[in-house]
Order: structure tokens, then C-alpha cells, then sequence
């Protein structure tokens, strides 16, 4: 279907406003009585060298709030004021660290429906069951219910685990 050069200005307008390629569509149904489908509009957008652009970011969901840092006060007996790390002191107390170690074993029985299968300690102490599907996934399931390693433990256990699996030739 052709469009002339005022619909042409009007669909550049449309993606200029952000408008998605179905929001297009329908006004060019409303507005010119131009039925298309989703592909004619893809295409034409593309003849007339446009861009969509990307919607915007959704604005972020407030998190837990971190703890807030507070300075210690000045005076005698206070930390050097070069020395940035002591002059923050954080509300809360740190959590307790583990072994800093993630340690993985293979299972010499593989599990039911797993091609590869075994456990895998987190450094702070906590075991879960890992298993290697069928179809290349792979699965965690802790013994804690609930439970989830940090996000440093899980990038050590894939390591330890592709580690592992390059010993048994995998």
C-alpha cells in the first residue's frame, strides 16, 4: 500500500513520539483508513528509514534500602582524614564470612534424568544438590529451604564445576 508524502511525515512523527510499530499500525487504520499488518508496517518503516526507538527504562523498583553510611565525628583519637574506608563506619554489623572457598564434587552415580550430578558446598557453609539436564540446564537445589548463594559463590561454583567436568573430559 502507498502512502503519500503527509502520512509518510505522520508515521515519522509517530516513531519520533515513541509510538511501537502496533501503535503505528492502528492509527493508520484510524486516522487513513489504511489497514496493514504488523509486517507491511515493519517494512515501511524500514523504506522510510526509521528508527523505533527503545522505551524508556521502567524506573527502578525501590530496594531495600542499604545501610546508610555515617561519618564519625572529629576530634581527638579520629581517624586521618586521607584514609576514606575508616572515616565510614556502616549501621549494621557486616554479615560473617564464610571459608571464601566454594568446593564441588561430582556424584560417581549419576541422578535420575541428569546427564552429570553432584553437590557443592557455598562459602559460607551452606550445601545444595546440582544436576546437569538433558537439555544442558542446570539445576541448584539447596538443602536450606529458601536458600541463595551469593552472586560471587555462584560465579565459583560454575568455575569449580566447568573445572570438574574438564577432568572427567566433558
Amino acid at each position: 500500500m502507498k502512502l503519500d508524502d503527509a502520512q509518510k511525515k505522520k508515521v515519522a512523527q509517530w516513531i519520533e513520539e515513541g509510538l511501537k510499530l502496533g501503535d503505528i499500525q492502528k492509527r493508520l487504520d484510524q486516522e487513513f483508513k489504511i489497514s496493514m499488518t504488523y509486517m507491511e508496517v515493519r517494512f515501511l518503516v524500514d523504506d522510510l528509514k526509521l528508527m523505533p526507538k527503545d522505551p524508556p527504562p521502567p524506573p527502578k523498583a525501590p530496594e531495600k534500602a542499604a545501610p546508610s553510611m555515617v561519618a564519625p565525628a572529629s576530634g581527638p583519637g579520629t581517624q586521618e582524614p586521607g584514609n576514606a574506608d575508616a572515616d565510614i563506619l556502616p549501621e549494621e554489623p557486616l554479615a560473617p564470612q564464610g571459608s571464601g572457598k566454594v568446593t564441588v564434587t561430582v556424584d560417581t552415580l549419576t541422578r535420575p534424568g541428569a546427564l552429570v550430578s553432584g553437590n557443592v558446598t557455598f562459602s559460607d557453609g551452606q550445601s545444595a544438590v546440582w544436576y546437569l539436564d538433558q537439555m544442558g540446564r542446570l539445576g541448584l537445589a539447596a538443602k536450606q529451604t529458601g536458600y541463595r548463594p551469593s552472586a560471587a559463590d555462584l560465579q565459583e561454583f560454575q568455575m569449580e564445576l566447568q573445572t570438574e567436568m574438564q577432568k572427567l573430559g566433558m
